[in-house]
């Protein structure tokens, strides 16, 4: 593989359609990355992240209660950065709604950071997209060695080889942490108005040419999944804690 030219994606898509049926009955009336969290919107942690690798515009899918989010941001802006939103009538999931966005992107937009909208991190992912840049893949997941579900398996050569269990392949388990960077080539492989995960069209890589889908460990930082009424009710507590310095 060829070194990619393109070290920073410019555009984050932000994945914040699902319904939130974990987190019931918080989401009947509000939109699962809207949710307060310390104080402030769930997704806002994820933009704050973002913004630290030099993200200038963010694209967030919607579907759930979608008037929502042009009252929280009135402006379309998050601390100055625009943000795109992309309507999904009928929900699309990950591929699809990543497909769906393609005609928002910018003509120098040779790289996107992908990142679900219900995670709170710190991950240095400086190292994600510097291993992206340098394995040249069209796409790199960001994993961890611990967590559940431990649903990605690594091989000798630390290469994806499955995911779930579905190729029926053995190695190191590691999570997934629903952060990744693709090429904008990889929405080729998509289908418009398509429901579809993108682990599906991750394994169709995978058996098409073994070591197509990279990934990289980052075990440094946080990162906690509120997706949960459990851990979203641990979080909050933990992040108003540490805003007054508890």
């Amino acid at each position: 593989m060829q070194p990619l030219k393109e070290a920073m994606p410019k555009t984050a898509f932000i994945l914040g359609a699902g319904l939130g049926t974990r987190l019931r009955p918080l989401t009947d009336s509000c939109p699962k990355p809207l949710l307060p969290l310390g104080g402030r919107p769930l997704i806002t942690y994820a933009m704050e992240h973002l913004l630290t690798l030099g993200i200038k515009r963010f694209i967030v899918n919607t579907h759930h209660l979608p008037h929502a989010y042009n009252m929280v941001f009135l402006d379309r802006k998050w601390q100055g950065n625009p943000i795109m939103f992309s309507h999904e009538p009928s929900l699309l999931d990950t591929a699809g709604g990543l497909k769906n966005i393609e005609s928002l992107l910018e003509e120098d937009d040779e790289a996107i950071l992908v990142y679900n909208g219900d995670i709170v991190s710190d991950l240095p992912l400086v190292q994600l997209l510097t291993a992206h840049r340098a394995q040249g893949r069209e796409v790199t997941l960001a994993l961890r060695s611990s967590g559940s579900p431990l649903n990605v398996c690594l091989n000798e050569q630390y290469e994806i080889c499955d995911f779930r269990g579905l190729l029926g392949k053995e190695g190191k388990k590691c999570l997934f942490a629903g952060i990744y960077v693709v090429q904008k080539s990889f929405l080729k492989r998509l289908e418009s108005g398509r429901r579809e995960s993108v682990v599906n069209i991750f394994l169709e890589m995978i058996r098409a040419e073994p070591g197509s889908v990279a990934g990289l460990i980052v075990d440094a930082g946080m990162w906690y999944d509120a997706g949960s009424l459990e851990e979203y009710e641990r979080l909050d507590k933990l992040l108003w804690e540490k805003k007054n310095g508890v």
